[in-house]
């Protein structure tokens, strides 16, 4: 089963439309000739249109970092799927550890919002990953198991089939650690057994599961040369358009 390769750059809270325009249109340039595999960018919510005109031509797709699972109403400061959609959103990050972390994110309401982008025809990159903590108390099965299965719980195997995974150790994000090539694979290949388990080996063989925590140039191609890794969700290096499309182009 050939994947084909995702990279995408979660702008996290940073940079301003002017910056973004800025940005994107560096970006471009550096990754115009490059069609072996897809490059996301997903921008704050304010720069979300700016950049999606900017790209509209290009080999770039636009993605979001957040979504909320109703379709309208009183939800102050919140932005619904179709929303995304009509301003030329394809991906939307789901269940970072940031917003577990900061915003009372859980595996119930990463299921709904799954379901949300799924059916306004959005591609979820959902993340999936332990903490330090759980990692030295040997959890880290447990938690991945617990994230996949309950986050993803209900889903049809057509539904499932739309998605992308992110294993993002939070231990890694952020902190300039990196897991091993080693043991992201190790991680993605139990992803992959829990996948089988829930669907079949041929929808475990399908998806594409991405690597993110602290993904830079020097260690992309070590990641990307193993079996199960199909790309990178790329925070911090994906601020600078030159260190990003060295990611890339890997």
């Amino acid at each position: 089963m050939t994947r084909k390769p995702l990279i995408a750059g979660n702008w996290k809270m940073n940079k301003t439309i002017g910056e973004a325009i800025s940005y994107v249109k560096e970006l471009r340039e550096f990754v115009e000739d490059i069609h072996n595999r897809e490059i996301v960018v997903c921008p704050p919510f304010t720069a979300l249109s700016a950049v999606g005109a900017e790209i509209k031509t290009s080999n770039i797709a636009l993605g979001a970092q957040d979504v909320y699972w109703e379709k309208k109403g009183s939800f102050t400061s919140a932005v619904s799927a179709e929303m995304l959609k009509e301003i030329g959103v394809k991906y939307v990050i789901i269940g970072h550890s940031e917003r577990r972390q900061f915003f009372d994110e859980t595996n119930e309401t990463v299921n709904k919002k799954v379901k949300a982008a799924l059916e306004n025809g959005l591609t979820p990159i959902v993340c999936i990953g332990e903490s330090e903590e759980e990692r030295e108390d040997e959890e880290t099965e447990n938690v991945i198991e617990e994230q996949l299965k309950n986050g993803l719980m209900d889903l049809t195997k057509e539904q499932f089939l739309r998605l992308v995974i992110a294993y993002e150790p939070v231990w890694a994000i952020g902190t300039g650690k990196n897991a091993t090539p080693e043991e992201a694979e190790e991680a993605h290949i139990f992803i992959r057994k829990l996948i089988a388990e829930m669907f079949d080996e041929e929808t475990a063989s399908s998806i594409r599961i991405l690597y993110g925590g602290s993904v830079k140039p020097d260690i992309i191609k070590e990641l990307m040369a193993k079996e199960n890794i199909d790309g990178a969700l790329v925070g911090g290096a994906s601020l600078d358009a030159r260190q990003f499309s060295d990611i890339i182009k890997f």
